[in-house]
């Protein structure tokens, strides 16, 4: 089936292209110049996911997902003012799924998008294959349900992105073993884009940041200057 796709921004230009590039892999789409509109839309039909910018008049992108939240679990990735990391936290904390900072690459834009909707994808059904429904990891303090997104360290519920997700859920599976910058980027960007290897560290960094703030003595993730990242085997 065809993903229906939200586009919410205030800015058209941006409207117009981004649907031009997500109707070309096949995707449909919808616009909403501000929030306000959008929220009545999401909530009555609602679409496989939406992109949103923050900043908008009438009803900004946070206030628009706090409500949203309220009645829909609808995915939502938001566009987010370059290094802004207080919109980047609200946002999460409200239940955005991922978000990206302007200004961006479409091709990386429809690649979040497809992982985003790899994840959400219901669970087969009783009598189905059952198989491809992924184990939860337990290493020590940290917990990952990969079916539900859901990380636990120490009982304390941490909010990650699909992307930083997807990262700690490839260096717990193998702890003790180190995973290159490279090996990352195929992990978590799995369709054919573009990804300065730096933007692993960066991911890197808020993944301990947001580890940190569950546990100050966090220190799982560990840095091998050279080669790569491992999770450490306790």
């Amino acid at each position: 089936m065809t993903a229906t796709i939200a586009l919410i921004d205030d800015d058209r230009n941006i409207l117009a292209s981004v649907s031009i590039a997500l109707q070309a892999e096949g995707f449909t789409t919808r616009l909403y110049a501000d929030g306000e509109a959008a929220l009545k839309a999401l909530i009555e039909n609602p679409p496989d996911l939406a992109v949103s910018d923050i900043k908008m008049p009438r009803l900004d992108g946070i206030e628009m997902l706090r409500r949203l939240r309220e009645k829909s679990a609808v995915p939502v990735i938001f566009l987010t003012s370059k290094d802004d990391e207080l919109d980047e936290a609200l946002g999460l904390a409200m239940g955005a799924d991922d978000y990206i900072s302007k200004p961006f690459s479409q091709r990386l834009l429809i690649a979040r998008i497809r992982a985003i909707l790899r994840r959400a994808a219901p669970p087969p059904e009783s009598g189905e294959d059952t198989e491809t429904i992924p184990e939860p990891i337990v290493r020590g303090r940290l917990e990952i349900d990969p079916a539900r997104h859901r990380v636990l360290w120490g009982g304390k519920g941490v909010t990650l992105t699909v992307t930083e997700f997807l990262i700690l859920e490839a260096l717990a599976a193998r702890p003790g073993v180190i995973k290159s910058r490279s090996q990352l980027m195929d992990i978590a960007y799995q369709d054919d884009v573009y990804v300065d290897d730096r933007t692993i560290d960066s991911h890197i960094k808020r993944l301990r940041r947001k580890f940190r703030q569950a546990d100050p003595a966090f220190d799982a993730i560990e840095t091998l200057y050279g080669a790569g990242y491992r999770f450490a085997d306790d």
